[in-house]
């Protein structure tokens, strides 16, 4: 059944920039209609001019209009932060919850208990981190926590390898000094290097880190590693060309570059320690496209200083936004460069918003329809218990840590 819904705009300070949309309640369908709550990030002239901003709060992943025509609202917020943030005010009666990697509404366990209503949380992208899964397990008798996967690996593929060349050829410092009309090439070269003939290991070789393998053999490498608790097939390493390391001190004290593709998780949280950092070989380039939480930030920012890390680049921060004063902003190696630090953009891409916003959608069809139906591979927990290795069967394999 279809109800037209008029879209009311919550009042807001004029001094704020967070977004809030809402339709107000109205008649439920037949099926019985629900709050959907949606987290994005704000996108202002730029999700005007360009709608394939599918992942702000303007453009809601294009499913406002399909949500109301089944009788639902849809709540639609930036404001994500404290007791009285947006999300904290609708999560209480929210039955469908959505958010995202880059602008994430964190589901904490005290947030989960207030959530009387909630049945589902889906996340628009990979990565469920943000929601205390051993909560959601036990919340309103087992919440079902979803994510759109493989939408964006080939697009965090890329970044990765994007980065790792950032690094190794100082691209940074170099444009910065040609745009600020210098012209010193030993300034910038002194730091360059090429990356054919480096060892470059992953931390974690799943559907990311298995692609960023096969698009780092073209630049002839000398050796390609890997560090994960289940190994790939032989076949794979032969096509592939790659090694796995049975421990990761060891594979780290081999890279030249290492690549962190791992979740995050109690095992990986601030896994890259300075004692971790100090067991990687000196002068080597760190990339990090998967949680800021799985890196000490003080300790990689030491490590710049001190010239036993030659750079550090990705993506990722913790919190996200990254506070101003956040130390990977600036943090820079001995010769004033090694960063190549950006907001958390290599999963969302154009083409990747397109992929998680259908993605989140056929989940969000799968649960209205109450055919639960979803694909085996977008599941995280449900029913009360872990659906996935990557969280709740780890321990249960050989060498668990990631």
């Amino acid at each position: 059944m279809v109800f037209a819904r008029s879209v009311t705009r919550l009042s807001r300070p004029a001094s704020t920039l967070l977004s809030t949309r809402a339709t107000p309640l109205a008649r439920r369908s037949s099926l019985g209609g629900g709050k959907v709550l949606l987290v994005l990030y704000d996108g202002h002239e730029h999700a005007r001019e360009v709608p394939e901003l599918l992942g702000t709060t303007e453009n809601e992943l294009g499913i406002r209009k399909w949500i109301e025509e089944q009788g639902h609202e849809l709540v639609t917020t930036s404001d994500k932060e404290g007791e009285n943030s947006t999300f904290d005010k609708h999560l209480v009666d929210a039955e469908v919850i959505i958010t995202t990697p880059f602008h994430p509404g964190y589901l904490t366990a005290e947030r989960l208990a207030k959530a009387k209503k909630l049945k589902i949380a889906v996340t628009a992208g990979i990565g469920s981190d943000h929601v205390d899964l051993d909560a959601a397990n036990k919340t309103n008798g087992g919440i079902t926590v979803a994510e759109v996967t493989g939408s964006n690996v080939v697009s965090v593929a890329e970044h990765v390898i994007m980065t790792i060349l950032v690094l190794v050829r100082n691209f940074v410092p170099a444009h910065e000094q040609v745009a600020s009309g210098g012209w010193n090439v030993a300034a910038v070269a002194k730091g360059e290097y090429d990356l054919e003939g480096k060892v470059v290991g992953t931390v974690a070789v799943g559907r990311i880190g298995e692609r960023v393998l096969r698009r780092l053999r073209a630049f002839d490498c000398k050796e390609l590693l890997y560090f994960d608790y289940q190994p790939l097939k032989p076949e794979t390493e032969k096509e592939i060309g790659c090694r796995r390391v049975e421990k990761l001190e060891d594979m780290l004290a081999q890279c030249d570059v290492v690549t962190i593709n791992c979740p995050l998780h109690e095992k990986t949280k601030g896994l890259f320690n300075k004692e971790l950092i100090s067991k990687m070989k000196k002068g080597s380039w760190l990339v990090n496209t998967a949680r800021g939480a799985i890196v000490v930030k003080e300790d990689v920012a030491e490590a710049l200083k001190s010239g036993h890390l030659r750079g550090y680049g990705g993506d990722v921060w913790f919190p996200q936004p990254a506070p101003k004063e956040h130390p990977l902003r600036s943090a820079t190696n001995t010769m004033g460069g090694g960063n190549a630090m950006v907001p958390h953009m290599s999963g969302t891409s154009l083409d990747a918003q397109k992929r998680y916003a259908e993605g989140t959608k056929a989940i969000l069809d799968s649960y209205f329809s109450g055919r639960f139906d979803y694909n085996a591979q977008d599941l995280i927990v449900k029913d009360g218990d872990y659906a996935t290795k990557a969280y709740g069967e780890r321990n249960k394999l050989q060498g668990g840590a990631i």
